[in-house]
């Protein structure tokens, strides 16, 4: 699902214009990515939280050189961790049949 969709879907539903509802949806997103970029959680009951979560330095390998080490830097990160109900709404596909083809194109 794209934002697109998110707000075609949001229009119908509500009635309410599609341009109203994209800016809605995008002021909705600039806020939480500035919370974000500030380094605050951002938590959505029933949907999940988002928070920064800084990564250690470590040392890595150059595949086409194994003999040479690559130091890679700390660096902060978004980690999302599923609220209850969409982990256990996730969980049923586990369950149930495999999706559509038409559902495929729809991940991202």
């Amino acid at each position: 699902m794209t934002k697109r969709d998110l707000v075609v879907r949001i229009s119908s539903e509500t009635g309410q214009i599609q341009h109203d509802v994209l800016a809605v949806v995008q002021k909705t997103l600039d806020y939480i990515s500035e919370a974000l970029a500030q380094g605050h959680t951002v938590e959505l009951r029933n949907f999940g939280v988002f928070e920064v979560k800084l990564r250690k330095a470590r040392i890595g390998r150059n595949p086409n050189a194994p003999e040479t080490d690559v130091p890679i830097p700390p660096r902060a990160v978004v980690k999302f961790k599923p609220g209850k109900e969409m982990r256990e709404s996730v969980i049923r596909l586990t369950t149930s049949s495999p999706p559509s083809s038409d559902d495929s194109n729809e991940a991202s």
